[in-house]
Formats: structure tokens, C-alpha cells, sequence
């Protein structure tokens, strides 16, 4: 969904591109910095308490700077044609890991437990949840390198983007700075949106081979 607004991002960010370029950062230098930052985000997802939500703010930043590196990254890349197909295989590679250390660091803090009252909520329900939403971001992009890998073009396909769920998580983690609870509503949000986002990469595959084929 915000893919038209990141190509947008991205031509404003050519001049900070140019400066990673002159103090010589390549695209898999701030990759991995980006993946830094997210373990840096999903050590203070894991130190964050009712008693120390701060915690949960310098997660936020965190974030939003691996974020800022995991669009970086290929502006610097297209930009000084330093497009390789490793590059991008590495910056997969790190950006699921990066995926799964927050997921984990949430779910581990027992953060993503929706205040929901009742004998069927709790704990373990909360650890559900955010396994759904971990699965749900692993499946995105797995549905997407699979159909990438057999001709069709995947870009802009579902309603949960990387973009979309880091944009989502950090907005619900400034909200739990107030209520901690809205943390766990949003870890739901994003089990819902992520896995509804790989029926219809399902979906879209489906059709386009069933075109394919009838062509």
C-alpha cells in the first residue's frame, strides 16, 4: 500500500543517499547497521515494563532508523549502481531476522497480550497472537520470493507491506507509552492484516497462472 509513498521517500532521500556514499557506506554496510538497530529495537521491546514504558519509545526510534537503513540501502545501491543480486539476498536475510528478534523480544516481554478479560485470554493467548503476526510477516515475503522466483511480480500486492507493519507497530508502541495494553491490540491488528496479506499474494498468484495458462 505505501509503496507509491516510498518511491516518493525515496527520491526526497538522494542527498542523504550521497552523504552515506562519501563517508564510504556501500548498500550491505547500512543493511547491516539496519539490522543492528532492529536488535537494538528488540532489546528495548524486551526491557519494557508497566513500571519502565520509556523503554518502548527508544524501541520506536530504533525502529524507524532501521527502517530509515532499510530504505537507504537501495537508494545507495541504484543510485551509485551498486545493485548486486547478493545485495539483495543479504538484505533479505537480515531483514528477517530482524522481523523475528522484535516479534520475539515483543512475545518474550509479554507485550503482545490484548487486556482482553475472560477464562480464554491471558498469557498464552497473548504468545499466540504474536506468533500469528511473526508467521504472518514470515509469509509475506516468503509468498512473494516464490512468486517472484517464477516470473510474477509481487510489488504493491496486499495490504501489509514490510512498510506497512513496522509503520503500524511503532504507532501502537507510542500508544502503550500511555496504555501498554494497545501494544498487544496491535500485535492482533498485525496477525490479522499479515496473514490476510498472504491470502491474497495467494490469491494473486492463482489467477495470474490461471491467466497464463489460459492464454
Amino acid at each position: 500500500m505505501l509503496t507509491k509513498l516510498k518511491k516518493q521517500i525515496q527520491q526526497m532521500l538522494t542527498s542523504q543517499a550521497n552523504a552515506a556514499h562519501r563517508i564510504g557506506l556501500n548498500p550491505n554496510k547500512i543493511s547491516a547497521i539496519g539490522f543492528i538497530l532492529a536488535l537494538a529495537s528488540a532489546a528495548s521491546y524486551a526491557m519494557s515494563t508497566t513500571q519502565s514504558p520509556w523503554w518502548l519509545i527508544l524501541a520506536v526510534v530504533f525502529l524507524l532508523f532501521s527502517g530509515f537503513c532499510d530504505t537507504l540501502d537501495g537508494i545507495v545501491a541504484r543510485t551509485f549502481q551498486q545493485t548486486t543480486v547478493f545485495g539483495g539476498f543479504f538484505d533479505s536475510v537480515l531483514d528477517r531476522y530482524a522481523d523475528v528478534a522484535v516479534f520475539a523480544a515483543i512475545i518474550i516481554a509479554g507485550l503482545s497480550n490484548p487486556s482482553w478479560d475472560g477464562p480464554f485470554w491471558g498469557p498464552l493467548w497473548g504468545a499466540a497472537w504474536g506468533l500469528a503476526a511473526l508467521s504472518g510477516s514470515m509469509m509475506v515475503s516468503y509468498t512473494r520470493a516464490r512468486a517472484e522466483a517464477a516470473g510474477i511480480k509481487m510489488e504493491s500486492v496486499g495490504l501489509a507491506e514490510r512498510a506497512e507493519r513496522m509503520l503500524i507497530l511503532a504507532v501502537v508502541s507510542i500508544i502503550a507509552f500511555f496504555w501498554l495494553p494497545a501494544l498487544g491490540y496491535g500485535i492482533a491488528v498485525l496477525a490479522v492484516l499479515a496473514n490476510l496479506t498472504v491470502i491474497q499474494r495467494a490469491l494473486h498468484v492463482y489467477r495470474t497462472l490461471k491467466k497464463k495458462a489460459a492464454d
